[in-house]
């Protein structure tokens, strides 16, 4: 589904390993039984680094080369935080004159209006083992590089790096003992440091564009605000390429938590924020989740047919496919009409907005008070607007009403979160009840919207295929609301505990 954007994407996993020049390769054969070694012939590569003057993309942990022989690459921010470096790598065809424009939308999230420029060159020369089973697999390559980094015609610095890369077919312990290997004939510790951030020297000790540091506690009021924004953005624009590349439906997911939660956070701290300032943002932000959830709705309403499906005879298949079909052609006109909204510059200016947002938000006074004083109290509120709401409901509430009690039990859960840093585990845990409870009624409105989406589908089909398959669909998620009503005043009980909430007094 989308647009396919990339000649070539896959998930480099790698272990380095910094070496000094007079490091000498061990041999690297009896690394385990049925292991060989093949030495390659000398690669000497020539690599330009693009970046913004302010070095955004390597402050994101991104990188954009060009390679000459290779063509563009992008490499997206690192997972994990051990020794394995995971991260996704994306290359495309071009010639070194400028970067395709599939590679700068990639990374336009986090460049945003910024320009690209050359930032450095390397010059490498590449020695390369390759290790293989005894079925002549390829399990491992191991990579020796020395590398000259020049700036401009100026040769800045060199180094040299180790690199092993992984496969699926690596055995379990191998890359143990290869670094026990290289560690014993004087390599440094295992180090996920990229080629291009180590290359910057000291220009890379800057802080991220967006530091998020923990609270003290004495934090104020103000700190825990700026916290909680500054996770949201990084969130935000984190998931940007994950959005854009269309391949996980994660990062869309994750874009619009991002979002709903900034527009709870400028809610629930209003009192200690500009309000103009914070009203206009929320705005904005309404714009971008609606667009999001056009997208993340029909996910979510594919993937349950898709699981509701496997509940089916068999001899549902061909009306079931029918269905299915329509909603990913819905999911495919809500994604373009997503990437339309990331390449427009309404967004890029929100998301400068957003990263001025992180680092200074426009406080009043108030924001200068402990956290500790302050902070319960704006919890507290949303929770009594919700509390209220819940007890109003009668013996049979409806759908709405549900639906109501869902995005206020939001609201307090996000607001628990964002406060959760500093009050502790008390904080956390009422929070965790109001997932759980956002988590039963969000089933049953998904369910909902699922039986009406399909009963209406039925209603248009022209194959009785289609709307057989369509009519026994709803009949599961007819069964599955039905459940999810008789399920979520035991989580709300869980909730309203005046145990959990001894902390906001």
């Amino acid at each position: 589904m989308g647009e396919q954007l990339t000649d070539r994407s896959l998930a480099e996993r790698e272990v380095k390993l910094a070496a000094a020049p007079s490091f000498r390769m061990p041999s690297l054969d009896g690394l385990a039984d049925g292991i060989s070694s093949s030495p390659r012939e000398p690669e000497r590569l020539s690599t330009t680094y693009l970046d913004t003057d302010d070095l955004r993309l390597a402050r994101w942990g991104v990188s954009l080369r060009h390679r000459v022989g290779e063509g563009w690459t992008v490499k997206l921010p690192a997972e994990g935080d051990g020794a394995l470096l995971v991260r996704s790598e994306l290359t495309f065809a071009g010639n070194a004159r400028r970067p395709p424009a599939r590679a700068v939308d990639l990374v336009r999230g986090f460049i945003r209006t910024a320009e690209l420029r050359p930032q450095m060159s390397l010059k490498t020369v590449r020695r390369r083992v390759e290790l293989h089973d005894t079925d002549g697999i390829l399990v491992a390559d191991v990579v020796d590089d020395e590398v000259s980094v020049f700036e401009g015609r100026r040769l800045a610095t060199r180094f040299r790096e180790l690199e092993v890369e992984i496969g699926d077919a690596t055995p379990a312990g191998l890359i143990d003992v290869l670094v026990d290997r290289f560690r014993q004939a004087g390599s440094g510790a295992p180090d996920p440091t990229p080629k291009y951030i180590r290359a910057l020297g000291p220009r890379a000790s800057q802080l991220p564009e967006i530091p998020t540091p923990a609270l003290s506690s004495g934090a104020s009021a103000g700190d825990v605000v700026r916290r909680a924004i500054a996770a949201s953005v990084v969130r935000l624009i984190r998931h940007d390429p994950v959005v854009r590349l269309d391949t996980d439906p994660e990062g869309v997911h994750q874009a619009r938590v991002a979002t709903r939660r900034l527009r709870s956070d400028l809610r629930t701290f209003g009192s200690l924020l500009d309000p103009t300032w914070a009203a206009e943002l929320r705005d904005e932000l309404g714009w971008l989740a609606s667009v999001l959830g056009g997208v993340r709705d029909g996910d979510v309403m594919l993937q349950r047919m898709r699981g509701r499906a496997a509940q089916l005879p068999e001899s549902n298949a061909r009306g079931v496919a029918r269905v299915l079909a329509t909603l990913e052609a819905g999911h495919d006109e809500a994604h373009t009409a997503l990437l339309a909204t990331l390449r427009s510059d309404r967004y890029l200016a929100l998301l400068d907005r957003l990263v001025t947002a992180a680092k200074a938000p426009p406080l009043l006074l108030e924001a200068d008070l402990p956290a500790a004083t302050v902070l319960p109290g704006l919890v507290r509120r949303p929770w009594r607007a919700l509390a209220r709401r819940a007890k109003a409901l009668g013996d049979i509430p409806t759908v709405e009403d549900l639906h109501d009690v869902r995005i206020r039990t939001k609201r307090v859960r996000y607001a628990a979160e964002a406060v959760g840093p500093l009050v502790g585990r008390q904080a956390r845990a009422f929070a965790a009840a109001a997932a759980a409870l956002q988590e039963v009624l969000g089933d049953l409105n998904d369910a909902v919207v699922a039986e009406s989406w399909l009963r209406d589908w039925a209603r248009r089909s022209r194959s009785m295929q289609g709307v057989f398959a369509a009519g026994e669909l709803a009949g599961l998620e007819r069964a599955a609301a039905d459940r999810s009503r008789t399920r979520w005043r035991k989580a709300w009980r869980e909730l309203a505990s005046p145990r959990l909430r001894t902390w906001m007094e």
